[in-house]
C-alpha cells in the first residue's frame, strides 16, 4: 500500500508473508492429541483463563525439543508451521504476569529466560540484538526441505526463523522484549533480566537513533544488518515504554534523554485538526500521511497519558469501527453470529474485495475485526476514563470473548489438537492491513495476550 508520500511503514510490515497460506501443505511433527490439562480447564473456565491455557498450549506445543522454547505464535492452520515473534512472545509474558498466578509467573519467567538465550546464542551477532521470529518445533517446508530443530539447535545456537526472511531487527519488536524482560526484572528482582533489556536498549541507541530533521529513532536492520531507511511512530511509541522503564530499575537519567528524543517524534507524528496520529515517514523529513493505523491511536496513549492528545481514541472508535456479519462480501462469520471492534488501518476499510489479500490467500473482509487492535482500544479507554469509556470497553471486550468461544475451531499447535474455546483469533474474517499482509481468523498469542491485558487492566507501556 503507498500514502500520499511513499509507502507507509509499521512494525508489522515485515512479518506478513505466508500469513494465511493455509494447511493444504502443511506438514507439522506432532501426535494430533489433545492435552489433557487443556481440555479440562477449556470446559466451564472463566474466559481470561481459557486465555491462559491457549498460551500455555503455544509454549507446550514442542515438548520433546528441551525445557528452552518459545511459544508458537500462530495455530499450525496460518501456515506459519513453528514460528515464533519475538513480538508475540513479550506480549505472552506481559499477560502472564498481569494475570498473578504462580503458573503465570513460572512461565513467564522461562520464556524470559528464553529470549535471553537467543540473545546471547545468536547464530551471527553478540551485540544485544534479537530477530524478529525464531522457529520453535520441526516442520517440512513447502519446496520439500526439513527444519529438524527445536529453538535450540543442534550446534547450540537459536533457531532464527530464516524459511520466511525473519532475519531482521526491528526497533518496535526490540523495545517490546525490552519492556517484557523489564517486567520480569521488576517483578522476580532478578539482574539477568535487567541486564537483557539493557543490552536491547543499548542495540537500540547504537543502531537506531537518528539526527534527521523528524529525529526520533530509526526501524532497524535487514537480515544482513543493512540499516532500514523508515521512522515509526508505533516504534517510538514503544521506546517511551521501554526507556521509561529502564529510567525507573536504573536511576540512570540517561534512558530519560532517550525517552524524551522518542516521545518528540511521537508528537511531531500529530495532526491537530483531525485529532490522530500518523504512521511515521520513510525518510526522516516527510511524514506519511497515508494510511492511518489503529495503533498509533491506542498505544501512543498508553504511553504518553496526555489529555491534549486523547482525541485519538475517539478517532480509532470511530474511523476505524467495524461490525462484521455473515451477510459482508467474503466474511467468514457464521450465520447468526455478528463482531464488532476496530480494523488494522484506514486503507483496511478501502481493500479490494474482488482480490485476494496476496497470492494464494482469500479476498478481504472490508468490515473484518482486528482483535487484537480491538483489546488495544479497549484498554486504553479504560486507561482514559472519559465519560461512557468503561462501557464501550466492556462491549469490545464482550466481542473478543465470544470470539474466543465461537471462532477458531478445531485447530493445532504442533500438530496437537488445541482445546476448543481457548485463544483469541487474530481476525473475525480475512483483513487486508493495507501494510502489505492479512490477518486471519487463526487463534494467536498477541491478539490473546492484549486480550488478557485489557482484561486485567495491565498498561504494559507505563508501569
Amino acid at each position: 500500500m503507498t500514502g500520499s508520500q511513499g509507502p507507509a511503514i509499521s512494525r508489522r510490515m515485515l512479518i506478513g508473508t505466508g500469513l494465511g497460506l493455509g494447511a493444504a501443505a502443511l506438514t507439522t511433527a506432532g501426535t494430533g492429541t489433545a492435552h489433557a490439562a487443556q481440555v479440562q480447564r477449556s470446559t466451564g473456565t472463566s474466559p481470561r483463563r481459557r486465555a491462559c491455557a491457549f498460551l500455555a498450549a503455544a509454549q507446550d506445543a514442542y515438548p520433546e525439543h528441551g525445557e528452552i522454547r518459545l511459544a508458537q505464535s500462530y495455530t499450525d492452520q496460518a501456515g506459519l508451521f513453528s514460528t515464533a515473534f519475538t513480538y508475540d512472545n513479550a506480549l505472552t509474558i506481559l499477560a502472564l504476569l498481569a494475570v498473578r498466578t504462580e503458573d503465570g509467573r513460572t512461565r513467564a519467567v522461562a520464556l524470559g529466560d528464553a529470549l535471553l538465550y537467543a540473545q546471547a546464542h545468536d547464530p551471527a551477532y553478540d551485540d544485544g540484538r534479537l530477530r524478529q521470529a525464531y522457529n520453535v518445533g520441526p516442520y517440512t517446508f513447502y519446496d520439500g526441505s526439513e527444519q529438524p530443530d527445536g529453538f535450540v539447535r543442534a550446534d547450540g545456537t537459536a533457531n532464527v526463523g530464516t524459511q520466511f526472511g525473519f532475519t531482521g531487527t526491528a526497533v518496535g519488536d526490540m523495545a517490546w522484549a525490552g519492556i517484557a524482560l523489564s517486567a520480569l526484572a521488576h517483578r522476580t528482582g532478578a539482574r539477568r533480566f535487567l541486564a537483557g533489556a539493557l543490552r536491547l536498549g543499548s542495540w537500540i541507541e547504537r543502531n537506531g537513533r537518528t539526527d534527521e530533521p523528524l529525529g526520533g529513532y530509526k526501524f532497524g536492520v535487514d537480515g544482513a544488518g543493512r540499516p532500514l531507511p523508515y521512522t515509526s511512530t508505533e516504534h517510538n511509541t514503544d521506546l517511551v515504554g521501554l526507556f521509561g522503564r529502564l529510567a525507573r530499575l536504573t536511576g540512570d537519567r540517561v534512558w530519560l534523554e532517550r525517552r524524551a528524543r522518542a516521545e518528540a517524534f511521537v508528537r511531531r507524528m500529530w495532526e491537530p485538526s483531525g485529532g490522530f496520529f500518523y504512521t511515521g515517514t520513510n525518510d526522516g523529513v516527510t511524514i506519511n500521511r497515508s494510511p492511518v493505523p489503529e495503533d498509533t491511536q491506542t498505544w501512543t496513549h498508553l504511553a504518553l497519558g496526555t489529555a491534549s492528545h486523547a482525541r485519538s481514541l475517539d478517532w480509532a472508535g470511530t474511523e476505524l469501527a467495524v461490525l462484521d456479519t455473515a451477510e459482508r462480501p467474503n466474511s467468514t462469520v457464521p450465520v447468526g453470529r455478528s463482531y464488532e471492534g476496530v480494523t488494522f488501518s484506514s486503507a483496511a476499510l478501502l481493500a479490494d474485495e474482488d482480490a485476494p489479500i496476496a497470492p494464494n490467500q482469500p479476498k478481504p473482509d472490508r468490515h473484518g475485526v482486528w482483535f487484537e487492535g480491538t483489546a488495544h482500544l479497549a484498554l486504553a479507554l479504560r486507561n482514559r476514563r472519559a465519560p461512557g469509556d468503561e462501557e464501550h470497553a466492556r462491549r469490545l471486550l464482550t466481542s473478543v470473548e465470544r470470539a474466543q468461544d465461537l471462532l477458531g475451531h478445531g485447530q493445532t499447535a504442533g500438530g496437537r489438537a488445541l482445546a476448543e474455546r481457548c485463544g483469541v483469533v487474530s481476525a473475525s474474517s480475512p483483513l487486508d492491513t493495507g501494510f502489505g499482509f492479512g490477518y486471519y481468523p487463526y487463534r494467536h498469542t498477541g491478539a490473546t495476550a492484549w486480550y488478557l491485558l485489557a482484561a486485567h487492566r495491565s498498561n504494559p507501556l507505563r508501569a
